[in-house]
């Protein structure tokens, strides 16, 4: 296991001006999930992550 949880996948060529990974990680950082955006540069995608251990720390 490489010790992430990835939330959810959004390609790297969205609209211009538009954000919608760290969007997504700014609503899931409300709830108390300490997400972040990480570049997977083999699928050309961005990820939003929780590094291991901290999801299980913000659920608790």
């Amino acid at each position: 296991m490489n010790g992430r949880t990835v939330l959810e996948r959004f390609p790297a060529g969205g609209p211009r001006g538009s954000w919608p990974a760290e969007e997504f990680a700014q609503a899931r950082r409300l709830e108390g999930l300490p997400a972040e955006v990480v570049m997977d540069l083999a699928t050309d995608t961005f990820l939003v992550i929780v590094r291991s251990g901290d999801a299980a720390d913000a659920v608790a």
